[in-house]
């Protein structure tokens, strides 16, 4: 893991189009800015490994044509 030390106001560059910028301090909470294309999800830690986990169960779950017959008849 790369650690960088910025200041408010200041930001760093990922790639050619993400920026991302320290907002405001408080405490133990960091606000930040992100800057970057629509194309680009960005998501919460949490959020994120909570989207992979459902799309693995999601994905290892076995449908069966009567199970989406009846999904579909409702």
């Amino acid at each position: 893991m790369l650690a960088l030390s910025r200041k408010i106001g200041e930001s760093i560059i990922i790639g050619n189009d993400i920026e991302l910028t320290i907002l405001e301090v408080k405490g133990d909470q960091v606000k930040i800015g992100i800057n970057a294309p629509k194309s680009i999800p960005v998501y919460r830690k949490e959020i994120y490994l909570q989207i992979t986990d459902s799309n693995k169960e999601a994905a290892s779950s076995e449908a069966t044509v009567d199970i989406l017959m009846n999904l579909f008849q409702k």
